[in-house]
């Protein structure tokens, strides 16, 4: 068996370029094991901009919805919108807005004032089926916010049929 060859390196990744150009980057610091991390979801679907819509669509269907609109006191939907949006924003991975003027979620005790049974956890998914999907998001994508979405209607029950 013939000996083993290091391979020849094309002159611009020789041991004396490496060293010349670590010479000329000791500003740059070292960057640690773990303190990269992949983009969140909330960036991955187009960050605000994709929330903002999403959120929108949904309560022009509420608007409308005989069943969810009793729940909303405001007169105009939009503190209800500002806030929903926030709130995925910061779910997902974005701004944490929510939290800064709001406090923690506790999105069960929020609700707890309202009635909501089987008819209103379906409405508020079809509305947010509707919005989903004139997202066009990729199916992957599509399939982690819907799964939450239908957990977290899920989890608003608090009135049995």
């Amino acid at each position: 068996m013939p000996p083993c060859r290091r391979p020849e390196l094309p002159p611009d990744l020789s041991l004396e370029t490496s060293v010349a150009a670590s010479e000329t980057m000791e500003h740059v610091r070292e960057i640690r094991r773990g303190t990269l991390q992949e983009q969140t979801f909330y960036e991955q679907v187009g960050g605000e901009e994709t929330f903002r819509r999403l959120v929108h669509r949904f309560y022009e269907g509420v608007a409308e919805d005989p069943t969810l609109r009793p729940m909303y006191p405001e007169e105009d939907l939009g503190p209800a919108e500002e806030r929903l949006t926030l709130f995925l924003i910061q779910y997902w991975g974005g701004p944490t807005r929510y939290s800064e003027n709001r406090g923690h979620p506790r999105l069960r005790m929020r609700h707890a004032p309202f009635t909501v049974d089987r008819a209103a956890h379906d409405a508020w998914l079809r509305h947010m089926r509707v919005a989903v999907e004139e997202l066009g998001l990729s199916e992957e994508h599509t399939t982690t916010l819907w799964n939450y979405l239908t957990y977290a209607a899920a989890s608003m029950v608090n009135t049995p049929e």
